[in-house]
């Protein structure tokens, strides 16, 4: 009787993702197209954001302001107040999703470019670098294990916003958790689509974590020095 229950466990049904494996692949192909879109988008807008508030430290406090005011605006809210403006659709959820990692984002570039040695500016200075080419060749380098950080932040942060685009109409994953509450609580589907979501978190996470280890291999041999 115990291994008849566990075969009928509400929550756990294989047949139901043999069944529905196209449903649950697009919605995934969905989640992760929004998710690595908002990071991409979010960085190329945060990068110039952090350089220029780091030069110009008047437009420290404005650039971190805006986007933390922007951070704590509840996701539900935001994406009904774009929508009359930005249609119903995954542009929508887009947008919402880049205005939220841009906090994350911001921040850590900044924090980054805050922990770059005076002396090793001087010391590029010296050998007539320019600010373009002491950006790229040596503030960036040095700041690359803070700016992955706020990226693994926000990733995972975006992984779970993407699910209350169901709001918009474009919720990937969100919308079978939604649907399966719709459906008289199909407890397989929202089990189903919700642990794809945490699964791929923590696929993204290991990831990135990977990527850092590439990207910045000298920060990990100070770790373990």
């Amino acid at each position: 009787m115990a291994l008849s229950s566990a075969a009928q466990n509400p929550w756990v049904d294989w047949g139901y993702v043999r069944d529905n494996r196209d449903t649950i692949l697009t919605a995934l192909e969905q989640h992760v197209t929004l998710t690595l879109s908002t990071v991409v988008i979010g960085t190329l807008i945060a990068l110039p954001l952090a350089v220029v508030a780091r030069r110009w430290r008047w437009l420290r406090g404005p650039v971190i302001g805006v986007s933390g005011v922007l951070y704590t605006i509840p996701s539900l809210a935001l994406f009904s107040l774009l929508a009359p403006y930005t249609g119903i659709g995954a542009r929508t959820v887009l947008i919402g999703l880049v205005m939220y990692a841009l906090l994350l984002l911001v921040r850590n570039v900044l924090a980054g470019l805050d922990g770059v040695p005076d002396e090793v500016r001087e010391a590029a200075r010296g050998m007539g670098y320019g600010p373009v080419r002491m950006l790229l060749t040596v503030e960036l380098p040095i700041a690359m294990p803070a700016v992955m950080t706020g990226i693994r932040l926000a990733t995972v942060s975006t992984v779970a916003l993407v699910t209350v685009g169901v709001v918009v109409g474009y919720g990937a994953l969100g919308g079978l958790i939604v649907s399966g509450f719709d459906n008289n609580f199909y407890k397989a589907q929202i089990f189903t689509a919700t642990a794809i979501c945490v699964l791929l978190a923590l696929v993204l996470d290991v990831l990135l974590q990977l990527a850092t280890r590439l990207l910045v291999p000298w920060a990990r041999r100070g770790a373990t020095a």
